[in-house]
C-alpha cells in the first residue's frame, strides 16, 4: 500500500511551490561537484557569464556571477569538459532550477593552459605581480600612449572614450599585432618605445578586444610581461572581456577588464574634476539668480511704496513728535520757575518778619553800646557812657546818666 502523500488535495500557489522548491535544493545541494560540457556559453552585460553543463542524457543550467568569475580567472569555452563547485538553487522567476557556480576547472587541461599555470608561478615568484612594484596612475594625465592594433575594436572604443571624456588629451599610438607570430614582441617593443618618447606618455593602455585564449596568447608570453615590469610610466592593462585574465593583468599597475574601461579609468579624475566645477558654477549662477530675484523684488516694493513716493512721511510724524515734546518742556519749565518764584517770596515774607528793622519799623528800638554789644539790661552800662539807640529811620547817640 502506498502511503499517503503529506500534502495531497492541498492548494499552493506557482510562487509558494517554486519556494519551497527553492528552499529544498539550496538546503540539501550545497557545495557540490558536477562535471559536465559547456554549452551556450555567453555573458551578459552586467558582467555575469551563463552557460548550460550538458552530458549524454541531460542538462543542467548553470550561472556563474561576475565576482566569481573575476575571481575564478579561468577561460571558460564552448564544449570544453569542466568540473564546477557550486550550490544547487532554483530561479523562482522561470522556475529553472540550476547551479550558482563559484569555481570551474578543465578535467581536460591544454598545451596552452598548462604554459599558462607555468609562466605565472615564475613570474610570481620572480615578484614581477608585486603590489610594492605597482605604480599609482596620474591625477591629471596630459598624454596616453597606446599599444594595440591600428585596425582593432580596441582602439575604436578608447579613443571614443577619450574624446568624449576628455577632447584635449594627446593620444600616441603604437601600433602592433595583437595575436599571431610574432604579437608578443611588437607589443613590448611598443610599451618600450613609448617609454623612450620625450616627453614620455603619463600612462600607458595595453590590451586588445576579446577573443579565445588563443587569440589572447600574446599577452600571456614573457616578452610582454617582462616589458610591462620594466615600463617607468604606469601601465594598465586591458585584454579581452570582464572574465578574461592573462599574465599581462597580473604585471600592470591596474587591470581594466575592458579597454572602454581603461579609457574610462584614465580620465575619471579629470572629469569627476570637471563635473565638480560644473556644479559649483551651476550653484553660483543659482546663488547669483536668486540674490538677484530677492534685490529685484525688495527693489520693486520698495519704489511701489507710498513712503517712496512722499518721503516727507517719513519724517512729518517724527516732526510733530519733536514739537509736542519741546511744547511740553517749555509748560513744565514755566511751571517750574512758578513755582520757584512762589518759594521765594514765600521766604522773603518770612525773612521781612524776622527782620530786626521790621521790628524796629514797630517802634521798638536797638541799643548798642561803643563795641557794638546789644544792651538789654540797665546793669549793662555805666554812667556817663555814650550809647547809641537805632530806631526806624536812624540813630541817637545818648549818655548814661
Amino acid at each position: 500500500m502506498e502511503p499517503e502523500a503529506p500534502f495531497r488535495g492541498q492548494v499552493f500557489s506557482v510562487t509558494a511551490i517554486t519556494l519551497a522548491i527553492k528552499q529544498m535544493m539550496e538546503g540539501v545541494f550545497r557545495g557540490v561537484f558536477v562535471e559536465g560540457e559547456i554549452s551556450g556559453l555567453r555573458e551578459a552585460s552586467s558582467g555575469h557569464v551563463y552557460f548550460d553543463l550538458k552530458d549524454r542524457d541531460a542538462l543542467l543550467s548553470a550561472v556563474m556571477f561576475k565576482w566569481d568569475a573575476r575571481k575564478n580567472g579561468m577561460d571558460l569555452q564552448e564544449g570544453v569538459q569542466v568540473r564546477v563547485f557550486g550550490d544547487l538553487s532554483c530561479y523562482a522567476k522561470q522556475g529553472r532550477y540550476q547551479i550558482v557556480v563559484k569555481t570551474a576547472e578543465a578535467l581536460h587541461k591544454g598545451n596552452l593552459f598548462l604554459e599558462f599555470e607555468k609562466l605565472k608561478k615564475k613570474l610570481e615568484a620572480e615578484g614581477l605581480f608585486a603590489q610594492e612594484h605597482k605604480k599609482p596612475l596620474p591625477a591629471f594625465p596630459r598624454r596616453v600612449g597606446v599599444v594595440t592594433s591600428p585596425t582593432g575594436a580596441a582602439i575604436r572604443d578608447i579613443l571614443s572614450v577619450l574624446r568624449r571624456r576628455s577632447p584635449n588629451l594627446e593620444v600616441i599610438l603604437a601600433p602592433a599585432l595583437v595575436q599571431g607570430e610574432g604579437a608578443a614582441e611588437q607589443i613590448a617593443q611598443g610599451i618600450a618605445d613609448l617609454n623612450a618618447l620625450k616627453p614620455a606618455p603619463d600612462v600607458l593602455l595595453v590590451g586588445r578586444g576579446g577573443g579565445s585564449m588563443e587569440d589572447l596568447w600574446a599577452f600571456n608570453e614573457e616578452p610582454v610581461a617582462r616589458a610591462i615590469y620594466a615600463s617607468k610610466i604606469p601601465v594598465i592593462s586591458c585584454v579581452g572581456h570582464e572574465i578574461d585574465f592573462t599574465i599581462a593583468d597580473f604585471v600592470a599597475d591596474l587591470r581594466a577588464p575592458t579597454p572602454s574601461a581603461a579609457a574610462e579609468l584614465v580620465v575619471q579624475n579629470a572629469q569627476g574634476v570637471a563635473e565638480h566645477i560644473a556644479q559649483l558654477q551651476k550653484r553660483l549662477f543659482q546663488s547669483v539668480s536668486l540674490f538677484y530675484e530677492r534685490a529685484k523684488s525688495r527693489l520693486e516694493l520698495a519704489t511701489s511704496s507710498r513712503v517712496f513716493k512722499r518721503p516727507e512721511l517719513l519724517t512729518q510724524e517724527k516732526e510733530q513728535r519733536v514739537d509736542e515734546l519741546m511744547l511740553a518742556l517749555e509748560n513744565a519749565f514755566e511751571k517750574l520757575l512758578l513755582s520757584a518764584q512762589t518759594r521765594l517770596e514765600l521766604l522773603e515774607h518770612k525773612l521781612s518778619a524776622l527782620s530786626p528793622f521790621a521790628v524796629l519799623r514797630r517802634g521798638y528800638s536797638i541799643t548798642r553800646n561803643a563795641e557794638g554789644r546789644v544792651i538789654s539790661r540797665v546793669g549793662q552800662t555805666q554812667e556817663q557812657e555814650t550809647i547809641y539807640i537805632q530806631v526806624k529811620d536812624g540813630m541817637i547817640h545818648a549818655e548814661v546818666k
